[in-house]
C-alpha cells in the first residue's frame, strides 16, 4: 500500500469470498472500504481509522471469464479506489458515492434494463463538459432542436484537437454516440448530446411522470477540417 495512502488505515485485508452483485449477472464486488468514525470534536485520522479489503474470489471469477484480464491493473485500481473513499472520509467529502451511483447505473444500461441517462454527471468532470466514471469519458453538448437540426456535423473537442462527426437523424432528450476513429487506449469516449429543456419540463423531470427520449448510436470521427 503507498506510503502516502496510509495515515488512518489500520490494515489491507485479503478475503477469499466471491460477492456477486444480486441484482446484475457477472458483476462482482472487488473491494470494500471499511471506515469507522469516533467521537470527537476533530476529524481526522486519529478519529477515522479505515481497514480495506480485496475480494479475492471475485477477482479470480472475473479472471475465468476473459483472457484479457490484468490482475495488476484491476488490483491497483480496486486498491487506489477503495483508498479514496478513506481519504474522502478523512475530509469529510463523498464525490466517489457519486462515482459508485454512475457505475451501477452503467451495468444497468450496459444489461438493457432502465437506468439514470444523466447517470455520467455524477463522475469526474475532469474538463469542462467533459466526465469521467473510471475509463469511461463522456462529452457533453447541450443542443437546442432547432440548431441541432440546421447542422450536418457535429464538432467537438478531445484532448486538446477537434473532431467532428456526422449529425445523427434524431436527438432525443439524450443521445448517446459511441466515438470510434481516435485512439483512445484502453478507455471508451462517448459524445453526449442533450436536448435543451424548458423550465417546465426540468420540473417534470423531478416526477414520476416524466420518461426521456433516451438514443444510443456509434459515430466514426474525424478531424475537424475547420478547427483553426
Amino acid at each position: 500500500m503507498p506510503t502516502e495512502y496510509r495515515e488512518g488505515v489500520d490494515g489491507l485485508v485479503v478475503s477469499r469470498e466471491t460477492l456477486p452483485d444480486p441484482l446484475h449477472p457477472d458483476v462482482y464486488t472487488l473491494g470494500h472500504c471499511l471506515t469507522e468514525s469516533y467521537p470527537s470534536d476533530w476529524g481526522g485520522p486519529d478519529t477515522t481509522r479505515s481497514v480495506v479489503v480485496l475480494y479475492w474470489g471475485s477477482f479470480h471469477r472475473l479472471a475465468a471469464m476473459g483472457e484479457d484480464f490484468d490482475w495488476d491493473d484491476e488490483l491497483w485500481e480496486t486498491l487506489t479506489h477503495e483508498l479514496r473513499h478513506h481519504l474522502e472520509s478523512l475530509a469529510r467529502e463523498d464525490a466517489l458515492e457519486g462515482v459508485d451511483y454512475a457505475l451501477d447505473e452503467t451495468f444497468k444500461r450496459d444489461e438493457g434494463v432502465a437506468f439514470d441517462p444523466w447517470y455520467y454527471q455524477q463522475g469526474e468532470e475532469v474538463a469542462d463538459g467533459v466526465f469521467q466514471v473510471e475509463r469511461s469519458f463522456y462529452v457533453e453538448q447541450v443542443w437546442r432542436t432547432d440548431a441541432f437540426e440546421a447542422v450536418g456535423w457535429v464538432p467537438f473537442e478531445w484532448r486538446g484537437s477537434r473532431f467532428r462527426v456526422r449529425r445523427p437523424e434524431h436527438l432525443g432528450d439524450v443521445h448517446f454516440v459511441r466515438i470510434g476513429g481516435i485512439e483512445t487506449g484502453a478507455a471508451s469516449l462517448e459524445l453526449v448530446l442533450v436536448r435543451r429543456r424548458s423550465w417546465w419540463e426540468d420540473v417534470k423531470r423531478l416526477g414520476t411522470t416524466y420518461r426521456p427520449v433516451v438514443i444510443e448510436s456509434e459515430a466514426g470521427a474525424e478531424p475537424d477540417p475547420t478547427a483553426g
